[in-house]
C-alpha cells in the first residue's frame, strides 16, 4: 500500500483510539482528537493520567479498551512508540498513524518495523489534519505543499 492509501485506510475507520491525548484542554493534541469527534469518529482516550477526557472514560493503555479500536493515532515521544505498538498488535489493531509535525514525533523506526512484520497498517509521520476535507488554514495550505511536493501522499 502507498502512503497516501494508508492515511486513506486508517481515515475510513471509525473508532480511533488516541494515544497520548494530553490532560491539558488548549493542547494541540485535545484540539486534534476533538476534530475526529466533530468529524464522526468514535475516538477513545488513551492516557494513564486521566480517568476522563473531554466526556470519554479514558484507559491506561490500548489493551484496556474493550471493545477494541479499528485504529490508533500515537502522540506520544517516539521513545514510548514501540511499547503501543506492541499493545496494538497484542490487541489486535490493524492500523497505527505515529504523528508527527516537526522532529521525530511519534515516529520510531523500530516501530514502524515491528507493525510491518506484523501487518499493521502504519502511518509514520504527518499529521491527520493535512489530509482532513475543509480544514481551513494552515492545515490544508500545509497539507496541498506537502501532497504536491511529497510523491508518495500523492493521490
Amino acid at each position: 500500500m502507498s502512503l497516501r492509501q494508508e492515511i486513506e485506510d486508517f481515515l475510513g475507520r471509525k473508532r480511533i483510539a488516541v494515544v497520548g491525548v494530553s490532560t491539558e484542554p488548549a493542547s494541540f493534541s485535545r484540539a486534534l482528537f476533538k476534530e475526529f469527534v466533530a468529524r464522526g469518529y468514535d475516538v477513545i482516550p488513551v492516557n494513564p493520567k486521566a480517568k476522563e477526557i473531554e466526556g470519554r472514560q479514558s484507559f491506561e493503555s490500548v489493551c484496556d479498551i474493550d471493545p477494541q479500536p479499528d485504529a490508533v493515532l500515537i502522540m506520544t515521544p517516539a521513545e514510548q512508540t514501540e511499547a503501543v505498538v506492541r499493545d496494538c498488535a497484542g490487541s489486535g489493531v490493524e492500523s497505527v498513524w505515529m504523528y508527527r509535525a516537526g522532529g521525530k514525533g511519534a515516529v520510531s523506526p523500530s516501530a514502524v518495523e515491528f507493525c510491518r512484520e506484523h501487518g499493521i497498517h502504519v502511518v509514520p509521520g504527518e499529521c491527520p489534519y493535512m489530509f482532513f476535507a475543509h480544514c481551513g488554514f494552515p492545515h490544508s495550505w500545509h497539507g496541498w505543499l506537502r501532497t504536491t511536493f511529497t510523491p508518495a501522499l500523492r493521490q
